[in-house]
């Protein structure tokens, strides 16, 4: 007979931290955290939220209670599906999934989360192939995430790369954008300037 146990959780007031409301609800998207009643509707229409360790409604609570870790470490941020059905059918017209975002860029910035786990890292090499070239390489910037986060996969992952290479979908070549990519460098290079000062 297995017996039960019970893991107290307590977060004393000093381990909070007081700017992360502020810090995220200066990004965009974050603009009307602070407007949330906690009805639960953003938790009730998602269709993901049973796969989460903690709800939308739950995620928007933490954050502006100030609890920094638990939220960036939490894979609810990396589950949202990006169908915008909690801001569609938000009373408050809270962008959850704008939050969601800025919660993921956040994380990635502060290094918070899991080893290996795809999304961050489609993310960061989604960007540098976008400042580096003016434009998204698919074939390179998947090929880099497959190999920094599961690398075995990558035999199981040929037969569909050939698949996308033979119907046009994916080049293997290094696509750049005409012109001088300067502009778009620079324009990406901006965002993560503001990005950092709301942090």
């Amino acid at each position: 007979m297995s017996s039960l146990q019970i893991q107290a959780r307590i977060k004393h007031q000093e381990e909070l931290d007081p700017d992360f409301a502020n810090s995220i609800a200066a990004l965009p998207g974050g603009e009307n955290l602070s407007r949330c009643i906690q009805c639960g509707t953003c938790s009730s229409t998602c269709p993901v939220s049973l796969y989460m360790d903690y709800t939308p409604r739950r995620i928007i609570a933490m954050t502006r209670a100030g609890f920094k870790q638990e939220v960036l470490a939490s894979n609810t941020i990396w589950l949202c599906a990006s169908c915008y059905e909690c801001t569609v059918d938000c009373p408050r017209q809270i962008k959850v999934t704008d939050i969601m975002y800025a919660l993921k860029r956040r994380a990635m910035d502060e290094k918070v989360y899991p080893k290996r786990f795809p999304t961050p890292v489609l993310a960061k090499e989604f960007f540098k192939s976008v400042l580096k070239t003016g434009r998204s390489n698919e074939g390179l910037t998947v090929t880099w995430m497959i190999l920094k986060t599961a690398p075995l996969n990558m035999l199981k992952q040929m037969g569909l790369g050939l698949k996308l290479l033979l119907r046009g979908r994916m080049a293997l070549g290094i696509e750049k954008m005409e012109g001088d990519p300067t502009q778009i460098r620079r324009l990406m290079e901006q965002v993560e300037v503001e990005e950092k000062k709301a942090h």
